[in-house]
């Protein structure tokens, strides 16, 4: 493992080792034990996009860690002058240990792996969000002791959420259902993947996708870049509201998820937001601890 770019990149074999080292990592953070992996290392956060857990976690994580986190905000760096995303890479990687950059694009991200020489990590792209989702695993495999046969069902927007899902939980062995509406379906290339696997169902009927779940989540209507689609997204996404009477097909004790910021009334009702809160809130915080895990697998000596 070089670079954590996309869940497609990553083996079942890689997120199990980043998820028992988040497992780790979090016991020692919770009993006080130092973890001091990557003194002398440094992490540059280029971010093009706004940010509250990702970078007060990977700040916060690098620290923890021993190491040094620098903010970079795109109106900071040449890149957001025009400087060619291959001519940051090189730059950066004869400063720095590895890079962690929150865009628009999945191509940016995969030009700094391909002409830099140092770690590269998602920190989200509109394709892809693999530090979100490995937390995501995390917390699910937290609650069951294991993630393989647990049903998952996403509702909501085909985006880069749901494209790691897919992804994240069909490698890990769990039972993955997707609801969307049909002019918002996940990424094709995802789609193709997880068509290799009979456990992996899309449908437009959130009923049927929610239907004995373990785990529900779902995502904001209306990400960053998308705000103008606002009006049109409520109308398309309003039947995928994750509500009382979708979560009684879902089984008793099911889990509900939300990567956050959360919009109640909307994605989610305040009611079942609440209720489920512990859930969402342990989600949060296990950002920090497998970003930890992935920046002590990419950079620890």
């Amino acid at each position: 493992m070089k670079h954590v770019l996309k869940m497609l990149d990553l083996s079942p074999e890689e997120i199990t080792q980043i998820l028992d080292l988040a497992d780790q990592l979090k016991y020692e953070k919770k009993h006080g034990i130092a973890h001091p992996y990557l003194i002398g290392k440094s992490i540059g956060l280029i971010f093009q996009k706004a940010s509250t857990r990702t970078r007060v976690s990977f700040e916060t994580g690098m620290n923890q860690l021993g190491g040094q986190a620098l903010f970079l905000s795109a109106r900071d760096l040449q890149i957001g002058r025009g400087e060619p995303v291959q001519d940051t890479a090189r730059v950066l990687s004869r400063y720095l240990d590895a890079i962690m950059i929150r865009t628009f694009d999945q191509k940016e991200v995969e030009d700094l792996a391909e002409y830099g020489t140092i770690p590269v990590i998602n920190g989200l792209t509109d394709f892809s969000h693999p530090c979100q989702v490995l937390a995501d695993l995390m917390t699910i495999r937290e609650r069951f002791g294991s993630l393989k046969g647990v049903k998952m069902a996403y509702l909501g927007d085909g985006d880069n959420m749901a494209n790691s899902l897919i992804v994240g939980g069909l490698k890990t062995g769990m039972v993955v259902s997707v609801a969307t509406p049909d002019e918002y379906k996940p990424d094709p290339i995802v789609l193709d993947f997880a068509s290799e696997y009979d456990t992996f169902t899309w449908t437009n009927d959130p009923y049927e996708a929610v239907k004995d779940a373990d785990v529900v989540i779902t995502d904001t209507w209306a990400s960053m870049g998308v705000e103008a689609e606002k009006e049109v997204r409520q109308i398309a996404f309003a039947p995928y509201q994750v509500n009382d009477e979708l979560m009684k097909v879902a089984k008793p004790e099911a889990m509900v998820l939300h990567c956050l910021p959360a919009y109640r009334e909307q994605e989610i009702t305040e009611k079942v937001f609440e209720e489920h809160a512990d859930e969402i809130f342990e989600e949060a915080e296990n950002r920090l601890h497998a970003q930890k895990a992935v920046m002590v697998l990419l950079m620890k000596d």
